[in-house]
């Protein structure tokens, strides 16, 4: 078979390993499904990321395990010569939120998030393209930048019931899903062309992301006024003059359509290679965007160039811990108003080891009690709390532990979530604001309190 994505760092996988068991067909993604052996350390209950549908159904079908297990009997032939488009896939990827915790927890580090995409990609193939919300929810970049102009519609949505549920009969968008405004000027429209900071300062890239740029600029703003107080002198990541601007692919890819995936790649490769050869930290602000830099893109085949720019990427919290550890970092920041913060760790950050360093940086923001809330997924995984087949399981999810630890928070408790979807999961289902690590060291800053965004 001819997959979608590159699985050559599997092919020496299996040589003389008994318990192996490779697929007869597909090559190193059939090594890439092998990497389960049957260890069942997805099939766990207790705190921590692996694996949220298992968490939430306590069935093994909604398991890495099974997952790998049925993905590896479609390769085999048991499922007739057309197994993507058959059930048993479709059903055994149905719960798989991409939440990378396989990847982290189990012992042979399966990737399910990335097998799951192969498995869309082919399976679109095999049908012939991806559904109407497939595509309209994976092109979120390309359109994002004209939502302004549709603010209107979903403040009616809102108000008007009957629209949401003909969204929902229409698109399969979850009536009882809110839909996030879009800022009526992007950030890096209103932003510098030139770089902004000290002109002797550290140089630094910051990577604004797609919803960083059309539904939040105030935390890239923040971002830039913390790197800029920091001393850093910060360029703005930007593509050549009138193109759209910079996307990952995250959409895409998390919804099977990998060239597109990797026409977006491409771009933000070529962008980012020269700052990278140069040895400059890119700083980015969303998980899943800024770490696929450093995961999914030696999958998408983009060449030797990729390496500089994975080793350069950095969210913002690593960059400033390893400042701080480097006994460079000067940030001269001051007790905030609120005296205690919950932080809810995104899925990827956990994935990664990434939430030490939010650890380390909070803990600069003098006389603040962090507590780190014990959670799996939040359950709003990208546009997955959004499909209405899986509204209920991704209350669900949140339901085990993250919203009712909110609740519990008294209403000066300081919420963080650098995960956009974890934010609109929080406001969904506990009514409270979440904020990213970025506006509230640039509260700390300031010292003057942090407000809060509605939509």
């Amino acid at each position: 078979m001819e997959t979608q994505l590159d699985w050559s760092a599997y092919n020496s996988y299996g040589a003389g390993d008994a318990y192996a068991a490779v697929p007869s067909e597909g090559g190193a993604y059939g090594k890439a499904a092998a990497v389960c052996i049957g260890n069942r350390q997805c099939q766990r209950t207790e705190k921590g990321v692996m694996c949220p549908s298992f968490r939430v159904t306590h069935d093994a079908a909604h398991s890495t395990h099974h997952r790998a297990q049925t993905l590896k009997a479609a390769l085999n032939g048991e499922y007739g010569p057309k197994p993507f488009v058959g059930p048993e896939l479709e059903a055994a990827m149905d719960l798989c939120v991409g939440c990378k915790g396989c990847k982290r927890e189990c012992p042979n580090g399966v990737d399910m998030a990335l097998l799951r995409i192969e498995t869309l990609a082919q399976r679109w193939k095999q049908l012939g393209g991806a559904p109407l919300r497939e595509r309209l929810l994976a092109h979120i970049p390309h359109w994002a930048g004209k939502l302004a102009w549709l603010n209107w519609l979903v403040r009616a949505r809102a108000r008007v019931p009957l629209l949401a549920k003909l969204g929902e009969r229409w698109l399969g968008i979850a009536a009882k899903r809110s839909l996030p405004l879009s800022a009526p000027i992007e950030f890096l429209a209103a932003a510098p062309t030139e770089p902004a900071g000290a002109p002797e300062g550290r140089e630094v890239v910051l990577l604004v992301d797609t919803f960083s740029n059309h539904f939040e600029p105030e935390t890239a703003q923040a971002a830039l006024d913390v790197l800029t107080a920091a001393g850093c002198r910060v360029h703005l990541a930007r593509p050549p003059a009138g193109e759209h601007p910079l996307c990952c692919g995250r959409t895409f890819l998390s919804h099977g359509l990998v060239e597109q995936a990797r026409t977006e790649a491409g771009r933000m490769v070529e962008a980012l290679r020269p700052y990278a050869e140069r040895g400059l930290p890119v700083i980015g602000l969303e998980p899943s965007c800024l770490l696929m830099l450093r995961d999914e893109y030696y999958s998408l085949g983009l060449g030797d160039a990729v390496a500089a720019v994975a080793k350069s990427a950095l969210l913002l919290e690593e960059f400033l811990a390893r400042e701080h550890d480097a006994k460079r970092l000067e940030l001269p920041l001051r007790p905030l108003p609120q005296a205690r913060a919950l932080v809810h760790g995104h899925c990827h950050q956990k994935a990664f080891g990434a939430m030490k360093s939010m650890r380390k940086v909070l803990g600069l923001i003098p006389e603040l009690g962090v507590e780190f809330i014990e959670s799996s997924c939040c359950g709003m995984a990208g546009a997955f709390g959004l499909e209405a087949e899986h509204y209920e399981v991704s209350m669900q999810m949140a339901e085990l532990a993250l919203l009712p630890r909110i609740r519990e928070a008294d209403k000066d408790t300081l919420l963080i979530a650098n995960g956009t979807s974890c934010r609109h999961q929080i406001r969904d289902g506990a009514q409270r604001e979440g904020v990213h690590l970025a506006r509230v060291l640039k509260s700390a800053l300031a010292s003057g309190g942090l407000g809060s965004r509605r939509n």
